[in-house]
Order: C-alpha cells, then structure tokens, then sequence
C-alpha cells in the first residue's frame, strides 16, 4: 500500500524501541489486509511521555503499542482502561476513539489464544504458574477470567513477590478463580502443584539468553502425561524446560511464539476492527 493523504499511523511508544519486531509484523498486516496504515517504532524520552501520548490525539492516530518502560506510567494519562488492563496494572495496547484513548493489556490474550490454538481449553482447569512479573502478571489475569479453576503461583523471594502477592489477592477478589501464593524456594510444594495441574507455565526468563541451559524444572517425572507444559520464551524456540517436557511426553508443550503472535494479532483487531491476516 503506498502512503497518502489518508494513510492511518499507529506507533510504538518505548525506550529504546530500535529493536523492535513490531513494525515488520504490523505493516506486513496492514498491507494483507489492504488497510490504508502504516506503523512506526518511536523511541521516547521518560519526560516526553506525556507529549507522545497527546500525539496519539493531535494526529488522530489509530492508537499505539506500548512497551518497557511505560506500561504503567502510560495508564494516569489514558482516559479509560478495560477490565484486564485494571486489573493488571499495565498497559500495552492503547486505542483512539475519536481522541479518547482507552488501555488495554493483549499479553494475557495472547497466552490464552495460542493455549486455544493447541486444542488446550482453561474452563475448571488447574494451573500452576512459575514467575508473575511483566509476563506472568497478565497471564495469570486473563487465565482466572478464560476460566481457570485453581491458580497457584509461586515466585522467588525478591522485590517483585509483593506484586505476586497482590495479584492473587486480586484475583481471589474479582473473579471466581481460586489463586494461592506460594514461594518457589518450597520445591516440596512446588513439585505437588505441579503434580495436580493440568497446565504448568514458566513466566520466569529462564531458558533464553545468558539463562539458556536453566530451568526450574529438570526432572521429567515432575509431569504427567495429560498436562499441558507452557514456556513463555520464544527465543530460542526449543527451551531446556520444553526438552525435559518431552521426555515426559506431555500432551502438550507450547513455547511463547504463539503467545507472542497472538497478543499482536489481538491488538491489530483493536485498532482496526478487522482480525490480522
């Protein structure tokens, strides 16, 4: 599609944003879709934040991505959020109705999609989740609201486990899910979780970059083979975790590049009203 008078924007608000895949998945899209839009990576200064968010009314931008390090610091200069955005304390998606911009959070989406796109349904399931910061946070949202049963979540004992904490007291409070928070030094607990589970996701890093041989599980008859075994890593796209999955020989094991898809698929849809091709 060639760029003209009536050609829409949507830009990624981050700092740095150079690296960013976004745009080569976006305008790839736009251009399936015969959609008059473009998107653009925009490296933003913390101080000009505010100024980049009103540039998404004074351009009548489509809307914007958002990323580290603005999730939360975006949300006060929103004019509303929807549930899962509330909840989660984070935004990543930011739509404009007309110069009213809402918040959204597509990373628990994205998590609960590509479970649906490998046959896995959460209605009454158990779940046990490892990690609940950026990534785990939202999961464990939009897992409790897809309909998860019985959550629990285990965190190692730093500066993030209050986030962890508060999250299942959330949960326990605004939907009908049941979460428990436990810390991952307990391995007795953490091993007889993950024994009832249906589903086992690791939201913690480990497998990818410098943490590529790490994994908080190393003991395949840790799994069954009814379960489900999720790592939210997509780089590299076979992880230490997903290879002593398979010698469990789980039903199930899933790496986050559907995750990853799926969560900007869910945001193209918000901004133009059409799926992504």
């Amino acid at each position: 599609m060639e760029i003209d008078g009536h050609t829409k924007l949507v830009g990624l608000i981050a700092h740095p944003a150079g690296h960013s895949k976004s745009p080569a998945l976006h305008n790839t899209a736009f251009d399936a879709a015969k959609l008059n839009a473009r998107f653009l990576a925009f490296d933003v200064e913390p101080d000009q934040l505010a100024a980049a968010v009103q540039a998404i009314r004074a351009f009548k931008m489509l809307g914007a991505s958002v990323s580290m390090p603005f999730k939360q610091a975006v949300i006060p200069l929103l004019d509303h959020l929807d549930q899962t955005a509330k909840l989660v304390g984070a935004v990543n998606t930011i739509v404009n109705h007309d110069g009213s911009l809402t918040g959204y959070t597509t990373d628990g989406i994205g998590f609960v999609d590509s479970l649906a796109d490998n046959q896995v349904d959460l209605t009454g399931t158990t779940m046990t989740l490892a990690g609940i910061g950026g990534a785990g946070t939202p999961i464990a949202i939009q897992a409790a609201l897809a309909g998860v049963q019985t959550l629990n979540v285990f965190n190692i004992n730093d500066p993030s486990v209050a986030n962890a904490k508060h999250i299942v007291q959330v949960i326990n409070d605004q939907t009908t899910c049941h979460a428990t928070f436990y810390p991952l030094e307990d391995q007795d607990q953490f091993q007889a979780a993950i024994a009832e589970s249906d589903i086992y996701a690791d939201a913690t890093g480990l497998g990818m970059g410098k943490l590529i041989d790490q994994t908080l599980v190393d003991d395949p008859t840790w799994f069954h083979p009814d379960m489900t075994v999720f790592d939210t890593v997509y780089a590299p796209a076979t992880t230490k975790l997903m290879t002593v999955a398979q010698h469990a020989q789980v039903a199930h094991i899933i790496n986050g590049q559907g995750m990853l898809h799926n969560q900007g698929a869910a945001a193209f849809k918000l901004w133009t009203g059409v799926p992504m091709p």
